[in-house]
Order: C-alpha cells, then structure tokens, then sequence
C-alpha cells in the first residue's frame, strides 16, 4: 500500500528531485511550503511548478517566509535565485491556497488522524509553529522523516551546521523537543551516498519530460559539485524520500537522543547526538546511516521517467 505523504519543502533543486519521486511512488495529499533555499514567493512558485509538471492538482499551502526568531541567509548561491537554477522556467498557472502552512498541517492531521506521513525536507519553520498551536500534533501522524542535521558535526552552513537546522535552529529545537519519535536522514548520510555525476547524467537523458526539466534546473548545481571536485551529486532531500517510500532500503540506523544547540558561538545550529547514553533521556530519533544504493538509485531513475 502506497503512503499518503503529507510533504513541507522549500523547493530547492533537491527538493524537486524528491517531490518527483514521491509523485511516483506514494499519494501526495499536500505541499505545506516554508522559506529556506529561497524565498517564501520562489518555493511556493516552484512547488506549483512541480505539481503542473507531473498532472496534479495538489493543494500547495504557502507558510512561514522567515525563521521564527533570527533572519538567516538563503542558498541561491548553489540553487539559483529563483531556486530552480535560473532556468527561466515560466510560470504556473495554478495558484497557492490562501490557508497558512501551519493550519493546513493541523487541519489536515485532524481531517485523516494516524494516516499520514510527514515529510520535512525544509527549516522546520511550519512544523515548529503547528506544534506551538497545536502540541497533540505528533500524537496523529504516522510517522516523521526529517532531513536536516550533521550528526557528527560535519555541517554544510556552518562547521557543525547543516542548512535547514542552521536557518532555523529555534524551529528545529522545537520540533526535536515536542516530537517522540522521528527518523533523521542528515547531511552526513547524504555525502555517503551520492551519486557520480556522469551517472544521473545518463538517467536525465534516458528521461521523460521530468528528467528534461530536471536537466535544466539542476545544471547550476552541476557546475557547483564540479567546481568544489565533488565525485557525485548529493542529493540530500532526495535520500530522504527514498528512506520514507522504501523503509526496506535501510541498512544501518541507530536510536539516540537529538538535541538542537541553540546559543553557541561556533555551535549555534548543531545537531548534539547523544552517543553513549550520557544525558539519561531516551532517544528521540533513529538516526539513517546506511541504505542500499541501488535501490536508492532505481527510485530515482523511476521518478525521472527512466524506463
């Protein structure tokens, strides 16, 4: 049985790969959209996007346009300005719904109580401001899969930092607190599992039309991952959604406590993993490791119509 995937992003070139490979493979009910790779009127625009490419009138909610307490700097410098690679796409016909991502979340977990699986491949704007609403949120979702954090300190933003924790770590710090039970897929697992750029070059070729519109958006970051010698495309967002479709592909994952670091210095947006039990406080995530790269890899070619 497919899951019925209940999905917050912030639309972003990986964002997109996974949004498509959830259209493939699950019911998407909703896109709830935060700011974070760009800003709140780019995602919100690239989710519609999206949703027109594969032939769905998927509700898309637009949500919070800032972190909860400090600003943050965005990722246009690696995904564009429009955070679709300036590719020049032109604009959805469709439109956003007027509800705010964070009452969307709320009302659509009351209208469809355990049944959902919620997908964060965003800041956990939205998410954190729901729960302050509504703290029996967690109590009728499914299940959780978070990507965000560098669990041994190997950020992407900051040193420790991975980006969607860093842009909003108050966010992410209620979030981990509220929530638990999650699964985290973090920017350390994503770097252990990319996939060599010659490769995904084969599969946008021997693609449909969404492999031709990935082509285009994902061409500035192409560039960006060679320029830093990069051996393969990471594909953070997208390691996620394979974690959330084929549970089965995990090879390796541990349960620990996650806390969020909020006032460091040199720390601030750190992902603090309790290794050895010295906190005393039950683990809140399971932690995704390891997973079987082919199987990762055929969700990808699926989703970008690779027969």
């Amino acid at each position: 049985m497919e899951p019925i995937l209940l999905i917050d992003t912030d639309p972003g070139v990986d964002d997109a790969l996974a949004l498509l490979m959830a259209y493939a493979h699950a019911d998407v009910a909703a896109l709830t959209i935060a700011a974070g790779n760009v800003g709140l009127a780019h995602t919100v625009t690239n989710a519609l996007r999206l949703t027109e490419l594969v032939g769905q009138d998927t509700p898309v909610f637009p949500g919070c346009a800032e972190p909860l307490v400090l600003p943050a700097a965005d990722a246009a410098y690696v995904h564009g300005n429009d955070g679709f690679g300036d590719a020049d796409l032109p604009l959805p016909q469709r439109s956003a719904e007027i509800e705010h991502a964070a009452l969307a979340l709320i009302r659509l977990t009351r209208e469809r109580p355990g049944v959902l699986t919620l997908v964060a491949l965003g800041p956990l704007t939205n998410l954190a401001l729901a729960l302050r609403l509504d703290p029996s949120l967690p109590q009728r979702v499914a299940r959780l899969v978070i990507m965000g954090g560098a669990v041994t300190g190997r950020g992407n933003t900051s040193v420790p930092a991975e980006f969607n924790i860093g842009f909003d770590p108050e966010a992410a710090h209620v979030v981990f607190s509220a929530w638990p039970q999650f699964e985290l897929v973090d920017w350390e697992a994503t770097l252990r599992h990319g996939i060599a750029i010659e490769r995904f070059e084969m599969l946008l070729a021997a693609g449909d039309a969404r492999a031709r519109l990935y082509d285009a958006i994902s061409r500035k970051i192409r560039v960006f991952m060679r320029a830093r010698g990069r051996p393969g495309l990471v594909l953070a967002d997208a390691l996620a959604m394979a974690v959330v479709l084929a549970p089965e592909c995990v090879t390796r994952a541990e349960h620990r406590h996650v806390a969020i670091e909020l006032s460091g210095s040199l720390t601030r947006g750190a992902t603090v993993v309790d290794w050895d039990g010295r906190s005393g406080k039950a683990p809140n995530a399971r932690i995704v490791l390891e997973l079987d790269p082919s199987r990762f890899e055929s969700l990808i070619a699926a989703a970008l119509g690779v027969a």
